[in-house]
């Protein structure tokens, strides 16, 4: 085989490789967005979609890791506006709030509130069977040099 063959050969490989990662991707049940960082708020956000009961469309709630509290990361439902939970990045397991003690405003919640950390559940909202996954690392790096002093504020 020629190696202009063997070249033209290994491009439409690593194409057709390349396809298949975005379409596994692509149908995923839940995925996250990377983070950006909110400076009025002092936090970084990702999306976290999933999807909804009888739909082939994505819906999603949002983690949020502060970085005055690097152990946690929590997720808020826009939707209703609440909290609904955290995720523990030491004990690698996922704490649901009882209805109750979902709260739009972070300070709140009583740590007690809290329970010890399990299982990943499923997405409040989402399909059957959609449980979440792990969150993505959050950033190591500090907060931007010109982010607005508080970045320990809830």
């Amino acid at each position: 085989m020629s190696r202009i063959k063997q070249l033209s050969l290994l491009v439409v490989v690593l194409a057709a490789c390349s396809f298949g990662a975005r379409q596994a991707q692509a149908n995923d049940s839940c995925y996250y967005s990377s983070y950006s960082y909110y400076p009025q708020k002092t936090y970084y956000y990702s999306y976290c979609y999933y999807l909804q009961p009888a739909s082939t469309e994505y819906s999603y709630h949002y983690t949020i890791y502060y970085p005055a509290t690097p152990r946690y990361v929590y997720y808020y439902n826009p939707h209703r506006r609440v909290y609904w939970g955290r995720y523990d990045l030491e004990a690698k397991g996922y704490s649901m709030l009882d209805e109750k003690d979902r709260k739009a405003n972070l300070k709140e919640i009583p740590e007690s509130a809290f329970p010890k950390p399990g299982d990943l559940p499923q997405i409040p909202g989402a399909k059957e069977g959609v449980a979440l996954v792990a969150p993505p690392a959050p950033p190591k790096e500090a907060p931007p040099k010109d982010a607005p002093e508080g970045a320990e504020n809830k």
